[in-house]
């Protein structure tokens, strides 16, 4: 499935009985781009990222981390803002107690960000308008 066909098929707010195939294509993608930087299709993989984003759903922070981090070209293209559909404060609360590895490198990678000013007058809202505004959906 390609960029196109993805937001045709679910959008840039998805229901939640699409949410379980969003995030198994972002798996799967994840999982090719960690075999060989390349092998992933990181626009795909930063749409699906953009509609978990949209969800909202706390626990696919670290879905989305996994595939942020899954190489340099997929840290390029998933902005950090995309760790944090529920908020930046909720998802740095999240994490803390999530307790994992990829939770600790993910908050931490949030606090340099934040601290470098990536998150500066952010808020979901205005995060959500802007890649509906990229995706001209």
């Amino acid at each position: 499935m390609d960029e196109d066909e993805l937001l045709h098929r679910y959008g840039l707010h998805p229901a939640a009985e699409h949410l379980d195939q969003i995030r198994d294509l972002l798996t799967a993608q994840t999982e090719l781009e960690r075999q060989s930087q390349g092998h992933g299709d990181t626009e795909v993989m930063k749409l699906c990222c953009v509609q978990l984003f949209n969800a909202g759903v706390m626990s696919d922070v670290l879905t989305i981390w996994r595939a942020k981090s899954s190489s340099w070209d997929a840290s390029c293209s998933i902005d950090v803002q995309l760790l944090c559909g529920g908020g930046l404060a909720g998802t740095q609360a999240y994490l803390l107690t999530e307790g994992s590895e990829d939770a600790a490198q993910a908050l931490d990678y949030i606090r340099r960000s934040e601290a470098a000013g990536d998150f500066a007058d952010f808020s979901v809202e205005k995060q959500a308008a802007s890649y509906a505004d990229y995706y001209h959906a």
